[in-house]
């Protein structure tokens, strides 16, 4: 059977067929090293091996006190993954079903939202909760749980608000503030979130972060990912003078950035392509 060690430094998609099993064992095995029931805790969230035993497996330590808080909210982070492959599958779908079934799904859902209302349950695992719960932007509760989070000014809460606004909607106002906010990772997750939703607010302030040679590495990339989404009429200018840049990295994102840009308008033209059709159909049609 592999190392968990050995199986972390595998893609997954080489990850041997007791790959499962070997995670299970790790991650319930409390006498093993906390620092491989993490890394375990972590695999375990994988679609290759997620299915419903590893996902009760999740929620059981997640719920269990008697394990360490990091655990816990490993276990709790692990279950995001599957959250939000659920919104874009079928259950009973017979060709790309989600690992789940619905019952698992709902067990998840519930576990989540009773675990992070409970008392007692420590500041760690409440924020990882609500990290992986808003990865399924369905539920009702998380944009109550998101406004009280931003609402307390505590630094880590408002991260882990920052992070949840780039999954649920209705916060561009709160977005656009936090890109002032002076937490490097704050405005990382702000930049993310108005990428996402296409924030035409934010523009002034992404467009700032791409041409200011100043500007941290990883806030950098996530900007221009994010002119992209937000203004595509003028991304390829916005990122000219980067295509040169020395950081194969940076390069790497502007090429990205704007094949996504090209793609995009080419399927909007294709588009209107077809509605011109459609229409010339229906105006023959008429004439006949």
């Amino acid at each position: 059977m592999i190392d968990i060690k050995e199986l972390a430094d595998t893609p997954p998609w080489e990850w041997p067929k007791d790959a499962r099993k070997t995670i299970r064992n790790v991650v319930t095995n409390r006498a093993a090293a906390p620092s491989d029931r993490l890394i375990a805790a972590q695999l375990a969230g994988d679609m290759v091996v997620m299915n419903d035993d590893l996902a009760k497996t999740l929620l059981a330590i997640m719920r269990s006190p008697e394990e360490s808080e990091a655990l816990r909210a490993k276990a709790a982070i692990s279950l995001g993954p599957v959250l939000e492959m659920v919104t874009w599958t079928e259950f009973g779908d017979d060709i790309d079903p989600p690992p789940i079934t619905e019952d698992t799904y709902q067990k998840i859902q519930n576990t989540l939202k009773a675990l992070y209302y409970e008392a007692g349950t420590p500041k760690l695992l409440r924020r990882r909760i609500l990290e992986a719960a808003v990865r399924d932007h369905t539920q009702d509760w998380h944009a109550p749980a998101i406004r009280e989070a931003l609402a307390g000014g505590d630094r880590e809460w408002v991260l882990t608000a920052v992070f949840a606004m780039g999954h649920v909607k209705g916060f561009d106002r709160e977005i656009v503030a936090a890109l002032d906010s002076r937490d490097e990772n704050t405005r990382y997750e702000a930049v993310k979130a108005a990428g996402n939703w296409e924030v035409q607010a934010a523009w002034p302030h992404i467009k700032a972060l791409v041409e200011n040679p100043g500007t941290d590495k990883t806030l950098l990339l996530a900007a221009i990912e994010a002119v992209g989404e937000i203004n595509p009429s003028e991304a390829e200018a916005v990122l000219a003078d980067l295509t040169d840049s020395e950081d194969a990295d940076v390069v790497e994102a502007v090429d990205e950035a704007i094949s996504m840009v090209r793609a995009r308008s080419s399927d909007e033209h294709e588009d209107e392509d077809w509605d011109e059709d459609e229409e010339d159909d229906e105006d023959e049609d008429w004439v006949n």
